[in-house]
């Protein structure tokens, strides 16, 4: 018998909402870190990590190659968050707009 894709799709959907609102759920930067320690191997948080560096660069318009040389992320990873950030869900840019600009 072969597994429902609807009901696979929805199960997905609702553990992904659950972590979500464990996010949610959380007080502070701190509490958040610990969270990620916990939830993520280090090469994971690390390329989070990556990815945020390099949104904040490419907001700079900075040439991809020069954003490889200062973050190390390669030139793949770094068009696929710039088409995240012009064509995706939105969420790079939610978080640009309610965070401090930096000076």
């Amino acid at each position: 018998m072969k597994p429902n894709r609807n009901a696979s799709r929805r199960k997905q959907h609702r553990a992904e909402q659950e972590v979500f609102n464990a996010l949610l759920a959380l007080k502070d930067v701190a509490e958040m870190g610990a969270f990620f320690k916990d939830l993520c191997t280090p090469a994971e948080l690390q390329a989070l990590v990556d990815r945020w560096q390099v949104v904040e660069y490419l907001q700079r318009d900075l040439p991809y190659r020069k954003i490889h040389d200062l973050t190390g992320v390669s030139v793949t990873t770094i068009g696929r968050v710039a088409r995240c950030l012009t064509d995706g869900a939105g969420g790079y840019q939610a978080a640009l707009n309610r965070l401090p600009t930096k000076d």
